[in-house]
């Protein structure tokens, strides 16, 4: 799973849920803001929401159960991304910083960032479309 507080609570919880009840090993990777982002602490979870808004932190669970009823296990739990990275990513002091000292840099990096999340987000819709069905193979 992949989880941001702030962005959606319910979701977070939901995605410990299942993993702590998934008789097997998980994975949560969770959004975590710190000090060297460069953001007013007191907008970090607006800023989290903002993130997953980008695509650039998109939430999502994979649980494995859901296809011994022919569901898919994997399920996208972000909307589509309503706001492009760079707007996001200029309120970071890390980004900004770069953005300030070598511009054409910056423009191209972030470009290639939001073509990778472009990318991602439409590998992501594929992936929640895709039904699988469970066989238990016994040799």
């Amino acid at each position: 799973a992949q989880v941001a507080m702030g962005a959606n609570p319910a979701q977070c919880i939901r995605a410990f849920h299942e993993a702590e009840s998934y008789r097997g090993p998980s994975l949560i990777l969770s959004y975590s803001h710190c000090i060297a982002h460069g953001i007013d602490m007191s907008t970090s979870m607006s800023h989290q929401r903002d993130l997953v808004k980008s695509g650039f932190w998109p939430l999502y669970r994979y649980d494995p159960r859901n296809a011994h009823d022919g569901g898919c296990p994997f399920h996208l739990d972000s909307h589509k991304p309503s706001l492009k990275f760079k707007d996001v990513a200029m309120r970071e002091a890390r980004f900004a910083m770069l953005a300030r000292s070598h511009p054409e840099q910056s423009a191209r990096l972030l470009d290639l960032a939001q073509r990778d999340i472009d990318d991602t987000w439409h590998y992501y819709e594929q992936l929640a479309g895709v039904q699988r069905e469970y066989t238990d193979l016994k040799r």
